[in-house]
């Protein structure tokens, strides 16, 4: 979390992982594309780009950048909408969360998550491909044809939408903290492909990849590490407080779709071409893995921030998803985000202007503000009860001043009377001292040689987590328990780095 003052988009695009459950070469036929990028394409794309750069934690620099922009614009020239390379934008974005997609006007993206999960180029070529289809095929168009309205929403938003119900109130307010350009960028980019939209843009996926002179199979095998992936997710959302990425929950059961990009790549020639691996292992070698702790981490039920020098706990069972201006905190009994604006010593004027972000067009009356201390930190809070289709919720806003310039503040959304579900949460705000915040240290994917002696067993308790180290290990380099490790071999590991 950048924690940057003002309005994010709240999204998360996909690589499509909706279930296809028909055999492939059944649905084969031939896709009608666009030939080229047009005039309003460029401009949606370039007034959608700044947006989505902001939301996704901004640009990955490095020569990892350099490495995914000369990939994917090698792949993008395959979908014939441009002969030049240049005029595709390709970005690695600095985000925790699996994910990639493009958008017309020839921007392409893909976080440095996911290129973390993979284990050569041809994969990394598959998914850029797969989501310069998505364009290519005018999906994006199709589906805001048949919308009925925007498919992407906060996090909150679409937890919680069927308990407020209005997209110009609380909910546009605290579900989505979204700007109207924002908003407008959900038409260009849109969650929820169909299912025969998934299959057309693998289909062009598994094309890109054979005249680019790739393997085809790459993106069967990238599609199997997302399955993998997904399931561990699952086992590790159960015992951290980190929800589910997007793309697993609004886009379920990768795996169903392997054997189908199998099949497309056996109607494309089979297998055979580059996998360029060691190209791809020296250039993902070093990447940030995990939060970036100048955007915040989360570790276990707590969310850290080491350079804004704060931490706080979430309640058991509760989900927490850090993001480009705000973390938003989601179980049974409620809501929450937790963010910062602008402070200038007034407090009263400080929840005045939260209650107003929330409410948007909706009429709300907060209570009398009520003062506190937690951890020695003045702070404030009010509650506001709002008459909701499904009946009374309350909307509070408790906010803590770091300094006389600097205020932070947590808005949550429960049922009537249920505000105490967050007391917990209110009161485990602290200050990070310098030793804390210096001992906060960032994730790197590191690639090592295996060694004479090495096992899975010996590299997995290299992995710097406390939990599930074989698991993560396995699904990092796509090998199951029973995989063999050979010297010489190279695999990917997670290790602590210095800052």
């Amino acid at each position: 979390m950048s924690w940057k003052t003002g309005k994010t988009l709240a999204a998360a695009l996909a690589i499509g992982g909706i279930a296809v459950t028909g055999a492939a070469d059944a649905q084969l036929k031939a896709i009608k594309t666009a030939t080229s990028i047009s005039p309003a394409e460029r401009k949606q794309g370039t007034d959608a780009h700044p947006q989505l750069m902001a939301e996704f934690g901004g640009a990955y620099s490095g020569a990892q950048a350099a490495y995914v922009n000369r990939v994917g614009q090698n792949i993008a020239v395959q979908s014939g909408l441009s002969r030049s390379p240049s005029d595709f934008t390709v970005t690695l974005l600095n985000s925790p969360v699996n994910n990639a997609f493009a958008i017309p006007g020839g921007y392409v993206y893909v976080t440095r998550q996911l290129m973390a999960l993979m284990n050569d180029e041809a994969e990394l070529a598959g998914v850029l491909g797969h989501e310069v289809g998505h364009v290519a095929a005018q999906h994006s168009k199709k589906r805001q044809k048949a919308a009925t309205r925007n498919a992407i929403l906060g996090v909150l938003a679409q937890v919680v939408g069927g308990a407020i119900g209005d997209n110009g109130g609380v909910l546009g307010g605290l579900g989505g903290l979204v700007q109207n350009n924002a908003m407008q960028v959900a038409q260009y980019a849109t969650l929820g492909f169909s299912r025969s939209q998934e299959l057309e843009a693998d289909q062009l996926g598994v094309q890109y990849l054979r005249s680019a002179g790739y393997d085809p199979l790459a993106l069967s095998t990238m599609l199997t590490s997302l399955a993998n992936q997904t399931t561990l997710d699952a086992r590790l959302s159960g015992g951290d407080a980190r929800s589910l990425p997007e793309w697993a929950s609004t886009h379920p059961d990768p795996a169903s779709r392997v054997r189908n990009a199998q099949t497309l790549a056996s109607r494309a020639g089979g297998s055979g071409g580059n996998r360029n691996a060691d190209a791809f292992l020296a250039s993902v070698d070093g990447v940030l893995y995990g939060d970036d702790p100048a955007q915040g981490v989360v570790e276990g039920n707590e969310f850290i921030h080491p350079d804004l020098r704060l931490k706080f706990a979430v309640p058991n069972g509760y989900g927490m998803q850090n993001g480009a201006a705000a973390v938003s905190i989601s179980g049974n009994g409620g809501q929450a985000q937790f963010s910062t604006a602008a402070y200038n010593g007034d407090m009263n004027a400080y929840i005045a202007a939260a209650f107003k972000a929330v409410a948007g067009n909706t009429a709300i009356s907060p209570g009398a503000i009520q003062r506190t201390t937690v951890g020695g930190i003045p702070a404030s809070y009010s509650t506001a009860r709002v008459n909701s289709q499904s009946g009374q919720v309350d909307v509070t806003v408790f906010a803590y001043e770091f300094s006389r310039s600097s205020a932070f503040h947590f808005v949550t959304l429960t049922k009537a009377g249920g505000g105490t579900v967050f007391n917990s949460m209110f009161n485990s705000v602290r200050r990070l001292s310098a030793p804390e915040a210096a001992a906060i240290k960032p994730r790197r994917i590191d690639v090592v040689t295996v060694g004479r002696g090495d096992t899975m067993a010996s590299l997995a308790r290299r992995m710097a987590y406390s939990n599930y180290q074989t698991e993560r290990f396995q699904v990092l380099n796509r090998l199951t328990a029973s995989s063999r490790l050979t010297p010489g071999q190279k695999v990917k590991i997670v290790a602590y780095a210095t800052r």
